[in-house]
This record gives structure tokens, C-alpha cells and sequence, in this order.
């Protein structure tokens, strides 16, 4: 029994790759196969180190000559490699391969699996850092249907040596935590970095399927991405799949509105329709390729200090059952969301907001952590073909309206202001209601959780159904 000391700390015993690696080879019902494009050999090269790989390897390969991968995996309808249907049909190809040639009464208690990862690492002139795919397709009992594991990554480190060597350790973690972290996919997702600095990689989309996670609601799991800090911005659609930022986005013109959800509102609704309407109105915009966003930033989830995921739930629902694509973000700051748009495209972006939002985005106090300040914040803001479409607020001392024109900014920045107002950068929403302005959220969200009567003509038609179908934010039903 080890020595332990007053004022120890207990730190986490992280596993090696090797041992990692060397516990699966030695368990003689592990067994699958390896195809990896793009940086070479890396996974399976620890499992072949580790020793006793005879007894998990069935095959490993690797298809870098573009004919021999069409040949293999087929040809993709927009002639890519590194993507997520490139991914799947070799997961799908190999787990079917190694079903029909491998006879089950010979390998009784064989759990088999398929592992593949298809990356692109940095190029040459050092621009492009490079992203990739990677999953395993795997059994937890002989006779079960296959699991799967899909996930996406974006390179930090600017050495494709480094690279392949971050992404041989990512795939170890990978195929470990599928069969040994998989009653708790949070600790799986945590383990992903184990012998992984934050800084060398960034997994910004994940998604898990099959019987052993019928129970996972991606959507969390997107979240669990976000909070340990492995990215900045996750997507989930209106079924609840987790979706790809930078595939989603590219090339996309962009209209994004945040606000805390808690719960959708007529105002928030309101702010949607007219922004999404004069959005429309540009003629630099197709509606076509248009992505209309509703984003929560970290901080607008967490209530008392910590994030309730209930809660959270609770606003994805609402908003999934309008049709809406959601956006969970570590963007406290405009700019930089801003600026991690402008990562994937350069077609028009919009952010639809209150006028007390704007108040925010002109406050000098916003911008004590950049040398530049203000200027530089706000230059970073609207370089990016950006148009802020303000919805007005109601003064409730004067009961005036506040829109672009009597915003109450800080004497020191008026001209900055003025500046981007007579751009045309900042357009006011002239159809309002003046009755919704008057609802808050945090009432309709006590109304509902204490049954109050009154908070249904508060929301959005088909909301207040939803909240008591599905008993969300609290509501219960009197009997």
C-alpha cells in the first residue's frame, strides 16, 4: 500500500498511451481493425509497440492513393476525403468486412471493432493547420449490435510531426474509452485528452449512437465540449444531432441572435422575425445560403454560479421544436464571435440584439483586456461584414422608446458611434410591438414554475403547449 502524507493532494493517475494500448492488446476479446488516411500509421503504430498485438489486430491499412481509396471506400458526391461520409463508410466498410470473414464460431466471444480516422495535417507554407475525422464502430458483447463514436478535430501545433503524434495518441484514447469509459460518456470525452495538451487540439463536434448509448442526448454532450474548455463553439440542429461549425457555416451568410432563452418569449420572436426580414432585404444576402443562429454563450447558462443541464435541456427543447439551429458558445464578447464567424466565411453576418446589448458593445469597460481598447474591440467587431439589427427597448421611468437614435453612449466614443451608425453598420427594427417590450423573462420563468396564471400569452404560439407537455423549466400540472 503506497505511502500517503497529511496535506496530500490526490492527483488523477492518468494512464500512458502504452499501457493504455498494451491493456487491450492483452485482452484476448478486443478485436479490430485500423484504417487511417492522411498522417500515417499513428494509432496503430502504439498498439503495435505496446506488444501482444497479434491478439487485438485483425488488419491495419492505409489508402493514400485517391483511386485505391475510391476503389475501397467508394467515390464522395463532392469528391472530398476528409470528411464525416468518408469517415462513416470506412467505419462501415471494415466492421463489415471483418463480420463476413471472420467466422463467429470460431471467435465465440470476439467483440469486434473497427477504428478509422481520415485527417489532414498542416500544409507546407504552415496556413492551414489542418482538421480531421476520427471514430470506432465496436461491440460491447459478441451478438450486440455496433456502437459508434464520431468525432471531429482541429489542429493547434504547427508541426505535422507533432500532429501525427497528437492524433496516434487521440485515437488510443478513443478506442480505450469505448470499451472502458463507455457507462459514462462524460468521462469518456474527458479522457480524450489524456497525455493531450489543451493547446495541441481542439475536438469541436462529437456524437454517439447505438445500444449502449440510446440514453446520451448529444446535445449534453456538445455542452461537455464547451465546458472543459476542448472548444469554444458547438452547433446542435432541431432533431438534437450535433452539427459541424465549420461546415454548417462556410461560406454562409450568417444571422445570429443571443439571448438566454429561459424561456423563448414573444420578444424574442419578434427580435427573430423583423432582424431575419431585413436580413433578407440585402441584396448581397441569399436566403438560400443563409444560417440563422440561436446562440447561448456559457455564462448566460449558468444559474448560481454552476450550469444546470436540466435547465439547459429545457431551452434546447423549446428551441429544437421551432425548427432552430443552436449555438452554445465561450464567446462572453461580440467581437470575438465576430471573429470566429469570419474563420468560415466572408459573406454577410448579422447579430440581431436588444438596444441595451448595444449599450454593452459601446462601453469602454468591455475592453480593458486589449491594448487598443475600445477601437480595437470594435474594429475587430465589424470587420467582418457585420450589420447589428436593433430591436428598441422601452424606458420604464420615461415609457419612451429607446432606439439608435437616443442610445445613451459615453461622451468619449459618440463620434465612434455616429461612425458606424451613418455606415449603415447599425439599422434600427422599426416593427415592434410595444406590449411584448414589456415582458421579462425571469417573470414568465417564475410565473411558470409557480403555476401562475396569465405566462402562456407571454410566448410564442405552441411554446407554452410544449412547456407543459413536457413539463419543462419546472412546470408542473395541477391536478
Amino acid at each position: 500500500m503506497p505511502v500517503s502524507h497529511k496535506g496530500d493532494i490526490i492527483v488523477e493517475n492518468i494512464l500512458t498511451s502504452k499501457t493504455k494500448a498494451l491493456k487491450i492488446n492483452l485482452n484476448k476479446n478486443i478485436y479490430g481493425t485500423f484504417s487511417e488516411i492522411g498522417a500515417g500509421q499513428e494509432t496503430v503504430r502504439h498498439f503495435f509497440r505496446a506488444g501482444g498485438s497479434s491478439g487485438t489486430i485483425a488488419k491495419a491499412m492505409s489508402a493514400y492513393d485517391k483511386d485505391f481509396s475510391d476503389a475501397i471506400y467508394g467515390i464522395e458526391d463532392d469528391k472530398r476525403y476528409v470528411t464525416e461520409s468518408r469517415l462513416k463508410k470506412m467505419l462501415n466498410h471494415e466492421i463489415q468486412l471483418i463480420e463476413n470473414r471472420l467466422d463467429r464460431s470460431k471467435h465465440p466471444s470476439k467483440m469486434f471493432f473497427s477504428y478509422a480516422n481520415t485527417v489532414a495535417t498542416i500544409d507546407f507554407a504552415k496556413q492551414f493547420k489542418g482538421h480531421g475525422w476520427v471514430g470506432i464502430h465496436f461491440q460491447l458483447s459478441p451478438h450486440e449490435p455496433h456502437n459508434e463514436i464520431v468525432l471531429h478535430l482541429r489542429f493547434k501545433q504547427n508541426d505535422a510531426t507533432l500532429q501525427q503524434e497528437t492524433l496516434g495518441r487521440l485515437g488510443v484514447n478513443l478506442i480505450y474509452g469505448a470499451f472502458y469509459h463507455n457507462d459514462n460518456p462524460k468521462d469518456l470525452i474527458s479522457s480524450l485528452y489524456d497525455n493531450i495538451e489543451i493547446d495541441e487540439l481542439e475536438i469541436d463536434m462529437i456524437n454517439f449512437s447505438g445500444p449502449r448509448f440510446t440514453y446520451v442526448d448529444n446535445r449534453l454532450m456538445s455542452l461537455q465540449l464547451v465546458k472543459n474548455g476542448m472548444t469554444n463553439a458547438v452547433m446542435f440542429n432541431d432533431t438534437g444531432k450535433n452539427l459541424l461549425p465549420a461546415q454548417e457555416l462556410y461560406k454562409k451568410n450568417i444571422l445570429a441572435l443571443r439571448g438566454r432563452f429561459r424561456p423563448v418569449t414573444k420578444v424574442n420572436m419578434d427580435v427573430y422575425e423583423e432582424s431575419q426580414k431585413l436580413f433578407f432585404a440585402d441584396k448581397r444576402v441569399d436566403p438560400a445560403r443563409t444560417k440563422t443562429i440561436f446562440e447561448i454563450t456559457l455564462s448566460n447558462l449558468k444559474n448560481e454560479g454552476e450550469i444546470n443541464e436540466r435547465d439547459f435541456l429545457d431551452r434546447a427543447d423549446l428551441l429544437c421544436s421551432l425548427g432552430q439551429i443552436v449555438m452554445i458558445t465561450n464567446f462572453q464578447e461580440y467581437y470575438k464571435l465576430a471573429e470566429y464567424f469570419g474563420e468560415f466565411t466572408n459573406e454577410q453576418i448579422g447579430f440581431a440584439m436588444g438596444a441595451d446589448s448595444i449599450m454593452n458593445i459601446f462601453d469602454i469597460k468591455y475592453y480593458n483586456n486589449l491594448k487598443g481598447s475600445i477601437l480595437e474591440g470594435v474594429g475587430k467587431l465589424f470587420s467582418h461584414n457585420l450589420k447589428i439589427y436593433l430591436y428598441p427597448i422601452l424606458c420604464d421611468k420615461e415609457h419612451t422608446i429607446i432606439d439608435s437614435n437616443n442610445l445613451k453612449i459615453n461622451h468619449r466614443i459618440k463620434e465612434l458611434y455616429a461612425y458606424f451608425k451613418s455606415s449603415h453598420k447599425i439599422i434600427d427594427i422599426t416593427n415592434y410591438h410595444i406590449e411584448h417590450m414589456k415582458i421579462q423573462a425571469p417573470d414568465v420563468f417564475k410565473k411558470i414554475r409557480t403555476n401562475e396564471k396569465g405566462w402562456e400569452a407571454m410566448l410564442p404560439e405552441g411554446i407554452a403547449e410544449t412547456i407543459k407537455f413536457k413539463g419543462l423549466f419546472g412546470y408542473k400540472k395541477q391536478i
